[in-house]
């Protein structure tokens, strides 16, 4: 599976990584807190993932820095959410 963002119709900043064959993850590793604001964002990026992969599984690879209503937001749209350190 390809990581190039620009293959999905994201911005070419946005960082993608492989988790597994049928799983791709967006990294968000920033210092400030995930709001429902990004989560959102997060959630459109996920449907533009998935309109060119069907089948394909999307996860958050963040810091432990996100918001409760940005957890459930996320976790309502099947993102899954993978904490690490910066």
């Amino acid at each position: 599976m390809d990581t190039n963002p620009e293959k999905y119709g994201l911005s070419k900043r946005t960082k993608l990584e492989l988790i597994d064959e049928n799983t791709i993850a967006i990294v968000k590793l920033i210092k400030s807190r995930i709001i429902q604001k990004d989560a959102k964002k997060i959630i459109e990026m996920s449907e533009k993932i998935k309109s060119v992969k069907q089948n394909t599984g999307v996860a958050l690879i963040c810091t432990e820095n996100i918001c409760s209503k940005s957890k459930a937001l996320l976790k309502d749209n099947g993102i899954e959410i993978v904490f690490r350190e910066i």
